[in-house]
């Protein structure tokens, strides 16, 4: 076992971050305890113990492992998924003066914490392609309980190998449709093949991101761009196409309708190069 502390700067509000991640039950968290457990994807797979011991101005952590060996790699991966290194004062500084500032306020702090792995990062968005948010975690937590593993009662998705083994028959009974059953199942093989290789996806500009995912059967643009957010953490995605993006714009100018893609890109012209925090944070406003 080791236990190491982190240190990093505020603005950070690991409790309303754990308050979002609390909603869904793959994830193993202790609101009491400012606590998560977090399963690592690697060669052997293991679990780490994220807790907070700071405040929102003066963020700290304590990480706890159970390999010595791994420390490091494991302290860079908690780093990356949680954005210790993306200084949130300065996005909020940025929408002090944006129809965003209010919204930012209320929810100071709150970072945008990405996928465990890339693997789930592309999955769970196609999982909850055309259907409503409850229906989508409960499809999610079926195959992940199903088709995964546990390490330490931590719930792990499976790995694109075993996913490439499935037949769409086994997905239907967990009520997935026959289509996005095959989706999932084709994307698996291209990635256990290496025909798709996540990690040096993971490596290009956006556009080139995007431009090689929505060739792949199943995955369009909302999906790639979800995996540019949460899977890459890259900062300036606004998918418009997401409705629950457009019900938050509605609310915020009280229109009467969704806005068009239009009035959406009009609204966000101020809110560049931060598009991500932005849609995030409008997301926020309506959960």
């Amino acid at each position: 076992m080791w236990e190491e502390k982190a240190v990093i700067d505020g603005p950070y509000h690991f409790d309303l971050a754990l308050e979002r991640l609390a909603r869904d039950p793959l994830n193993i968290v202790d609101k009491e305890k400012r606590l998560i457990r977090v399963p690592i994807y690697k060669e052997k797979p293991e679990v780490a113990d994220v807790q907070a011991v700071g405040t929102t101005e003066q963020p700290a952590f304590m990480i706890r492992g159970s390999n010595i060996q791994t420390k490091q790699q494991v302290m860079d991966r908690i780093a990356s998924i949680f954005q210790w290194n993306l200084p949130l004062v300065e996005i909020h500084r940025h929408f002090s003066t944006t129809a965003l500032n209010d919204i930012f306020e209320i929810h100071f702090g709150t970072p945008i914490v990405l996928e465990f792995s890339l693997y789930p990062a592309l999955i769970r968005p196609i999982i909850h392609q055309q259907v409503n948010m409850s229906f989508a975690i409960s499809l999610t937590e079926q195959f992940v309980k199903t088709f995964g593993f546990e390490i330490e009662g931590v719930p792990f998705f499976p790995m694109p190998e075993t996913a490439a083994k499935m037949n769409a028959g086994e997905l239907r009974n967990l009520r997935f449709s026959q289509r996005k059953a095959e989706y999932i199942i084709d994307l698996s093989k291209m990635i256990a093949s290496g025909e798709l290789d996540l990690a040096e996806l993971a490596e290009k500009p956006d556009e080139e991101v995007v431009k090689e995912l929505v060739k792949i059967r199943g995955i369009g643009p909302w999906t790639a761009q979800s995996f540019l957010l949460f899977g890459l953490g890259r900062k300036n995605l606004f998918p418009m196409a997401d409705i629950g993006l457009q019900n938050a714009i509605k609310k915020l100018y009280q229109l009467d309708r969704k806005p068009t893609y239009e009035e959406m890109e009009n609204y966000s012209k101020d809110w560049h190069p931060y598009l991500s925090y932005a849609s995030f944070y409008l997301w926020r406003s309506i959960e």
